[in-house]
C-alpha cells in the first residue's frame, strides 16, 4: 500500500524531454534540437545582464511594471493585462491551474505543443487530443470535440513541431464558435516568425475568454533565464495573479527582457535572418525528396519515408556533429525537427543530409 497518495493526475505525467544538446567526444556540435536562435542574446540585453548583476542579492520588484510597461509599449497594449511569468509555460500552468481540475477537460491538437497534457495532468483534469488536417490545425474538429467538461482550449499557433498555423479568419471562427464559458489560450511562443501575425494579441484584447502567451525564449535569445508572459481580459488575468509567486522573477530576468523587447531592430534583423534560410532549407529539403510543410516558425519539420528513415537521417547528422529533434513524441516517427540556424548551420545541415541521400538512403 502506497504511504502517501499524490493528487488525481500526477501519476499519468509523461516527463517533458527536451532536445539533445551534446555529442560524446565532439566540440564542434551544431546544437538545432531547441529552436533557439543562432544569433544568440541582443547586445542590449547582455549588458543590461550584467548591470543586473551587482543587484542580485536585493529582492526584486513583485509587480514587474517596468517590464509590463515596456512590453505594453512595444505591442500597443494595456500593461495592467499583462502577466509576467518563468517562461510562457508558467503562465500557461496558472491558466490550467485557475480554471480546471478533476471532472473537466482541457482540449489541445494532436500535434500540439508536449507540455499541454502535462499541464491538464497537473491540474487534475483530463487532456483530450483533437486530430489536426494534414498538420494544419482542425477548426470544426476542436468544436466538435467541445462538451459540458471542456473547461480550456490549448492551442499552439504557429504550430509546434508541425511549423503551420491557422489564418487570422480561422481563429476568429475558432474564437466565435467557443462557448463564453471555456476559454482559448492561444500560445504564440513564435509569433515573431510568422510575419503581420499579432499572435492573437487582439482577439485577447476583445474577448473575455481569449488570452495569448509570448516567450522571450525564442527570437530573443533568452531561453536561458525563462521569461514569458501573457495578456488578456482583465478579469483573468487578476485570477492568474493570484497564482503568481510574488517574486517569480528575478530583477536580472527583467531587465535583460525589458532591454531586449525594446529592440525591435534585434527581431526584424533575426526574423529576416530566418527567413531567408527557412526557404533556403526547405527548398533543399524538397530537393532532396523530402516533404515539410512551409513553415511559420524558425524551424521545418522534414517528414521521411518512415520511422527507420528517419533514424538513419538523425544518426547521419549526428555523425557530422549536427544535432535535430525526432518528432516521435509529437505523432510523427518519420519526422526530424530541424532548427533553422545561420548561414553556416543551415549549409551543413544541407551537406549532410545530400551526403545521406547520395550514400543510397
Amino acid at each position: 500500500m502506497t504511504l502517501h497518495t499524490p493528487q488525481p493526475g500526477i501519476l499519468e505525467i509523461a516527463l517533458y524531454e527536451g532536445g539533445k544538446s551534446s555529442i560524446a567526444g565532439r566540440d564542434d556540435v551544431v546544437k538545432l534540437s531547441s529552436n533557439e536562435n543562432p544569433l544568440g542574446v541582443p547586445p542590449a540585453a547582455r549588458e543590461a545582464i550584467v548591470k543586473a548583476a551587482g543587484r542580485v542579492h536585493v529582492y526584486p520588484s513583485t509587480d514587474h511594471a517596468s517590464l509590463r510597461e515596456a512590453i505594453g509599449a512595444v505591442h500597443g497594449l494595456d500593461p495592467a493585462r499583462i502577466l509576467c511569468g518563468v517562461g510562457s509555460d508558467e503562465v500557461l500552468q496558472f491558466v490550467t491551474q485557475a480554471y480546471a481540475g478533476p471532472g473537466d477537460e482541457i482540449l489541445h491538437t494532436e500535434h500540439g505543443f508536449s507540455m499541454y497534457p502535462i499541464l491538464a495532468h497537473m491540474a487534475g483534469a483530463t487532456p483530450v487530443s483533437v486530430p489536426e488536417a494534414e498538420r494544419v490545425v482542425d477548426v470544426d474538429a476542436i468544436l466538435e470535440a467541445v462538451t459540458e467538461k471542456t473547461r480550456i482550449v490549448l492551442l499552439t499557433n504557429p504550430g509546434n513541431p508541425t511549423g503551420t498555423m491557422l489564418a487570422d479568419a480561422e481563429l476568429l471562427r475558432l474564437a466565435d464558435g467557443l462557448p463564453e464559458r471555456v476559454i482559448l489560450v492561444i500560445d504564440a511562443a513564435y509569433a515573431e516568425y510568422a510575419e503581420g501575425y499579432d499572435g492573437g494579441a487582439a482577439l485577447a484584447g476583445e474577448r473575455r475568454n481569449v488570452l495569448m502567451t509570448r516567450t522571450f525564449s525564442k527570437i530573443y535569445g533568452l531561453g536561458g533565464l525563462r521569461i514569458g508572459w501573457g495578456y488578456g481580459p482583465q478579469e483573468i488575468i487578476d485570477v492568474l495573479r493570484r497564482l503568481r509567486q510574488p517574486f517569480n522573477l528575478s530583477d536580472l530576468q527583467m531587465a535583460a527582457a525589458e532591454a531586449a523587447v525594446r529592440d525591435q531592430d534585434w527581431v526584424r534583423d533575426c526574423a529576416a535572418l530566418n527567413r531567408d534560410q527557412r526557404a533556403r532549407l526547405t527548398g533543399a529539403l524538397r530537393q532532396l525528396g523530402l516533404d515539410c510543410d512551409d513553415s511559420q516558425t524558425n524551424f521545418v519539420l522534414a517528414r521521411f519515408a518512415d520511422g527507420e528513415s528517419a533514424a538513419q537521417a538523425d544518426q547521419a547528422l549526428q555523425d557530422d556533429g549536427i544535432l535535430v529533434r525526432r518528432a516521435t513524441g509529437y505523432g510523427f516517427p518519420e519526422g526530424l525537427r530541424i532548427t533553422v540556424g545561420d548561414k553556416d548551420q543551415t549549409g551543413r545541415v544541407i551537406a549532410a543530409l545530400t551526403r545521406w541521400r547520395e550514400a543510397g538512403q
